[in-house]
């Protein structure tokens, strides 16, 4: 028995290895195209992305086989030539009081993916979920706004039909010439979705032959379009974005180019701790920003005023700091912080050291000396993730360091730069330089639990590569 199981730990270990190595080799051809002439940066984004991801699949010491996924791009034109290919997309973009897109950007993250399918004949059956629908059909949760915008991406006509399972849509998809797209309504228009309700799930996949996962950002919900169709649906693989997002995430700080540095912000400890207990095992600094930094503060003895802080939390704090410690991970904290009279745009303010916050006021931004502070911290650095803003960044007078971090990073020509999600994203695109990150990702709950070490349900459910 003991020999069996030393040997399988050895087999485990080399595949870890591997996969890490790959991880590695991906990521730093990633960084090659980030500095590559604008020429070629200019190529479509479905090559580029095709490229990253042609190397064998998977990376990092999570769970191997989870991460070690097929690919939309391991099927050949063979492969996908007049098959029905059901693809859970991530569509789920804001909108305005008249339904007009405000942000397009996951729309046009879809599109690699889509043109793959389309350009080598595949009739596409696209799902994706809109809002939070919580009584069925709603007029403002429709996919109708996706469609031209799709269409106008794909340089050709998207049909679309009013149900994403049933009579209309075998219909529909038997009307379907290769190339063709077909957009199916809202799939949370069913509760049974949400439900992973398995009759509902063989109904999703009754007109296709193959699923494609691209939808990043609900990977980590087992849902019926996410999970259920996989047991219906062979082959099912990653799309494109998807396989981004693992490659980045999962294989960029599995085997990060050192020195490795985590900004982690936001308002709550308690939304970050399997974040920064998972990233404490892996980087050589870690620098925290945004309110929760008033926890840790708080924890040392320090006055901190009106500013957010987790009472319950604190312990946890103290027990965070001493274990960089004893890691020698370098813990870094702001030393000076903009604080205001109140929580509001037009505040009184005044930059005062962390040690001197008076009674009444609340940090909600870092200060000067710390912006100093946190570049010179960042300087060397080979790899940088970010999650969570450094302050109340959608007031003025409260963004200047979550745009001085935005700006460093984008400034950074040597350097693999990961925006993890969430507020961050808005940061870099409100701060307008989401162009020089080498990587955004899509997904906000799905980040953090993948930067956890979690097993993502969407991503577990689909065929090894």
């Amino acid at each position: 028995m003991a020999s069996a199981i030393a040997a399988q730990t050895a087999v485990v270990a080399q595949a870890t290895q591997a996969t890490r190595a790959r991880g590695a080799q991906r990521v730093q051809a990633c960084a090659g195209f980030k500095a590559a002439p604008l020429a070629q940066k200019k190529q479509s984004l479905k090559a580029a992305v095709a490229q990253r991801v042609a190397a064998p699949q998977g990376a990092g010491s999570r769970v191997v086989a989870t991460m070690a996924k097929k690919s939309v791009g391991d099927l050949s034109k063979a492969d996908l030539e007049g098959k029905v290919v059901f693809v859970r997309a991530d569509l789920n973009v804001p909108l305005d009081g008249d339904l007009k897109i405000t942000d397009d950007t996951r729309i046009r993250a879809a599109v690699p993916t889509l043109k793959y399918l389309t350009d080598n004949g595949a009739k596409v059956l696209l799902t994706s979920h809109l809002g939070r629908p919580k009584k069925g059909p709603e007029d403002k949760f429709r996919l109708n706004p996706v469609q031209p915008r799709l269409s106008e991406l794909l340089g050709k006509a998207v049909k679309k039909v009013d149900d994403c399972i049933g009579d209309a849509v075998a219909k529909a998809t038997a009307e379907l010439k290769n190339g063709e797209v077909l957009l199916l309504e809202n799939v949370r228009f069913y509760p049974e979705e949400e439900k992973n309700d398995a009759e509902f799930a063989k109904k999703l996949a009754a007109n296709a032959d193959i699923y494609v996962n691209d939808a990043f950002g609900t990977a980590h919900r087992a849902h019926a379009s996410t999970e259920g169709v996989t047991k219906y649906l062979k082959p099912s693989v990653a799309g494109f974005l998807l396989q981004k997002e693992l490659d980045y995430l999962d294989g960029a700080v599995s085997a990060p180019k050192r020195p490795f540095v985590a900004i982690v912000g936001g308002s709550k400890v308690s939304s970050k701790i399997g974040v920064i207990e998972s990233l404490l095992e892996k980087c050589d600094k870690i620098i925290l920003g945004g309110g929760m930094i008033f926890t840790f503060y708080k924890a040392r003895g320090l006055n901190v005023g009106s500013s957010l802080v987790e009472e319950d939390k604190l312990a946890l704090a103290k027990e965070l700091e001493e274990k960089a410690k004893a890691k020698g991970v370098e813990f870094v904290l702001p030393t000076d912080v903009i604080v205001a009279d109140k929580f509001a745009p037009d505040a009184n303010t005044q930059t005062v050291e962390v040690t001197a916050i008076p009674d009444g006021w609340m940090g909600l931004d870092i200060g000067p000396k710390s912006i100093d502070l946190l570049k010179d911290t960042l300087k060397g650095a080979k790899t940088v993730i970010w999650n969570g803003p450094m302050g109340v960044f959608e007031f003025d007078a409260f963004s200047k360091g979550t745009f001085a971090i935005a700006d460093e990073l984008a400034g950074m020509q040597d350097c693999i730069t990961i925006i993890g999600g969430g507020d961050s994203v808005a940061a870099v695109e409100k701060a307008g330089v989401a162009e020089k990150m080498s990587h955004i990702s899509t997904g906000g709950g799905a980040s953090l639990e993948l930067l956890e070490g979690k097993v993502l349900p969407g991503v577990a459910a689909l065929n090894e590569a």
